[in-house]
């Protein structure tokens, strides 16, 4: 019998702190009784009943339509700062650009939140834009936190990047913006993915920048159950927890699945295109012994 040893037991443990109460709020989003800690019995009423709550259906939609925007911002933005601090090492004002790029990681979000709002009120004052927070204010305050996010990890792989590949790519003619879309864009498609769904994930969870910029008709899910909390969990709210977590569940499933079929279809190929040279080295030599003389 396979003993267990302190890095698994230890590895268990962790991983039931984590998805255990994720289990539990799942099992209780299918429970009858209005009182979220007692259990009333098996009902998908509270499933049901979303299709009714418009101000919260509302607030989910709100907030994946913030994410998207975010995350779609924050990637061109985050990449555009990660080129510059990878690919160009020299300019004036490079230690300060790299210090305001990374700024949002170690600032904290009341801070970013006011100073954000103070920035908004002074703008409406002097040019008339913005007439009033929503979407639009959320959405930059989210880009200006999440870009930071996207810049390093881009950046980190741009640093892995072989110069070579692009090197001999503009010395057979293409222009820097072709290299850039046609070879660095797809070298580096996986770190611009993870960090636009990084950036989707902070937009939808985040509470404080959107609490100081929002306005009136422009709550986000998590300021929704912030204030539903405060008044005790509704049912309703663990029902749309449920679904969110469903879909980022399929949503990482058949990521990983289209990237573990996309690995074997490469490592097919140069298997493939190894065994056909290795056939054509044994042809060329079989060839050239037949004509050599006897």
């Amino acid at each position: 019998m396979k003993r267990f040893s302190f890095s698994n037991v230890m590895l268990w443990i962790g991983l039931l702190f984590i998805y255990l109460p994720m289990l539990i709020l799942v099992i209780y989003s299918f429970n009858a009784s209005k009182l979220v800690t007692v259990w009333g019995g098996w009902s998908v009423k509270w499933y049901v009943g979303l299709l009714d709550n418009t101000q919260l259906m509302n607030s989910v939609m709100r907030s994946l339509e913030i994410a998207c925007y975010t995350a779609i911002a924050a990637v061109a933005l985050g990449t555009l700062a990660a080129f510059v601090l990878t690919r160009i090492p020299r300019f004036r004002g490079r230690t300060m650009f790299g210090g305001l790029v990374t700024a949002p990681l170690v600032m904290p979000e009341v801070i970013t939140g006011l100073s954000l709002l103070l920035l908004f009120v002074a703008m409406a004052q002097l040019i008339g834009w913005p007439q009033e927070r929503g979407i639009v204010t959320i959405w930059i305050a989210h880009t200006t936190f999440c870009s930071a996010y996207v810049a390093i990890v881009v950046s980190a792989r741009l640093r892995e990047l072989d110069l070579s590949i692009e090197e001999a790519a503009m010395d057979l003619g293409a222009r820097p913006w072709k290299v850039f879309l046609l070879i660095t864009i797809p070298m580096i498609a996986p770190s611009l993915a993870a960090g636009g769904m990084m950036s989707f994930a902070l937009s939808l969870d985040d509470l404080v920048l959107a609490s100081f910029v929002s306005g009136p008709g422009s709550t986000t899910l998590p300021m929704e159950v912030f204030s539903a909390v405060r008044l005790g969990v509704k049912p309703e709210i663990n029902a749309v927890a449920s679904l969110i977590l469903l879909t980022v569940s399929l949503f990482t499933f058949f990521a990983w699945y289209f990237s573990r079929q996309a690995e074997e279809r490469r490592k097919r190929a140069i298997q493939e295109a190894m065994e056909s040279m290795a056939a054509e080295a044994a042809s060329s030599n079989k060839r050239r012994a037949a004509s050599q003389p006897a």
